[in-house]
């Protein structure tokens, strides 16, 4: 562009100066003269106009630099306030009480299961009942959920030794396969170096602390490689975990409020993968925090969707943006999540700007039928295993992986 004004501005440098030799009767001297009084002017002109937009794009830019930082100083300090809050606390004499107590506990819950098991020592036995008059229903399945591998115990030793780990795994768009984002898959590194995947050490009850720890890290992960994606000029969406535990703390919800605002400028990258059971029992605070989340430019993700029979345009005022649903049961049983036809169901979400998610894809006919289907975005092993980021190539690596 700008060479193409300095070429007009010598054709215009020639036409005043034709215009001298002709028009006015220079010289030839006097018209050259002039020509190039006029063209040495034209380009000091052009010059200046473009240092003044040098200028103010510098000045603009130290500008945003500024408040940036001024974000993360108001983040350093309430963090500084907090480790100063917990630093002057007690906790050896508030545990001890709490030990005592927990104790007085167990042997009031230990003296009343023995009294009610002597009550039903007591308690007469039922008349037997003739085997031909006896109707016995038939009891519905138990579904028992597997204990974590790892006990609780251990895990709080590997987190507190610093053996967690967070890896990515893609999530693409078809029909391209081009890598929309990437899920923050969290792994535990064993004693003997091996790693263990998330359904091996997640508790299942209790242990919201541990939660909250990994939550917290997975956060810090995540605005760390949107920040790297940002300087690499990409655009990219990290889907970090979140749970009640995280929600229903005010102290690590208000952390997650205040890096959410020391980083707006990358919030819209993030997208916060939530279950659909944690979603449903959202307290009015937990579901104001969640809103507030929304409101700073973040997103959520809500995985183990059961039925799609909900209100998709309350879920997307609340700043949902993908619903994650099982690919092969969605195939084999559409029934089940919607009464719509399976190929108008993506559509209609889409209409709320909610795309659907399809997970765990382990084969290419899969693929051929969630793309019938309208569901674009899938994830699983088949697409890409969850791997780590190199960080001198930002996101290149994964992305190669994506078949």
């Amino acid at each position: 562009m700008q060479a193409l004004v300095y070429t007009f501005i010598a054709i215009a440098a020639v036409a005043v100066g034709a215009a001298a030799y002709f028009g006015l009767t220079f010289t030839p001297a006097n018209a050259i003269l002039a020509a190039l009084v006029f063209g040495c002017v034209c380009v000091v002109l052009m010059e200046r106009t473009l240092r003044l937009r040098a200028e103010n794009r510098l000045e603009r830019a130290i500008e945003d630099l500024s408040r940036l930082l001024a974000t993360d100083a108001q983040a350093g300090a309430v963090l500084g306030q907090r480790i100063n809050s917990i630093a002057e606390v007690d906790a050896g004499a508030r545990l001890e009480g709490v030990e005592a107590d927990i104790s007085v506990l167990g042997t009031v819950i230990r003296q009343v299961a023995e009294a009610v098991a002597d009550l039903e020592e007591r308690k007469a036995k039922p008349a037997p009942v003739s085997n031909d008059r006896l109707i016995t229903a038939p009891s519905a399945p138990v579904v028992y959920e597997p204990e974590p591998l790892i006990p609780l115990p251990l895990l709080r030793q590997a987190v507190s030794e610093n053996r967690l780990i967070y890896h990515m795994q893609p999530v693409v768009t078809l029909p391209q396969r081009r890598t929309q984002g990437f899920d923050l898959v969290p792994r535990l590194m064993l004693e003997n170096g091996d790693l263990a995947d998330r359904a091996d050490f997640m508790p299942r009850r209790g242990g919201e602390d541990v939660l909250r720890h990994i939550e917290g890290v997975g956060l810090l992960e995540a605005v760390t490689i949107c920040r790297r994606a940002r300087a690499n000029a990409q655009q990219v969406t990290v889907y970090a975990p979140l749970s009640r535990a995280t929600i229903g703390d005010s102290t690590a919800s208000e952390q997650l409020l205040v890096s959410l605002e020391a980083n707006r400028a990358i919030a819209s990258g993030l997208t916060f993968t939530i279950s659909e059971a944690d979603w449903q029992d959202l307290t009015t605070g937990e579901r104001a925090i969640a809103d507030a989340v929304a409101k700073k430019g973040a997103g959520f993700s809500i995985s183990d969707v059961r039925s799609l029979r909900i209100d998709i345009a309350e879920l997307a005022a609340q700043g949902v943006r993908s619903l994650r649903i099982d690919a092969a049961r969605f195939i084999a049983e559409p029934e089940v999540f919607t009464d719509f036809h399976a190929s108008d169901i993506a559509n209609y979400v889409a209409r709320f700007d909610i795309k659907l998610l399809g997970t765990g894809v382990v084969s290419e006919r899969q693929i051929v039928e969630l793309l019938e289907d309208g569901i674009v975005l899938i994830q699983g092993p088949y697409i890409a295993a969850a791997g780590p980021v190199r960080s001198d190539l930002g996101m290149e690596p994964l992305r190669q992986t994506a078949r």
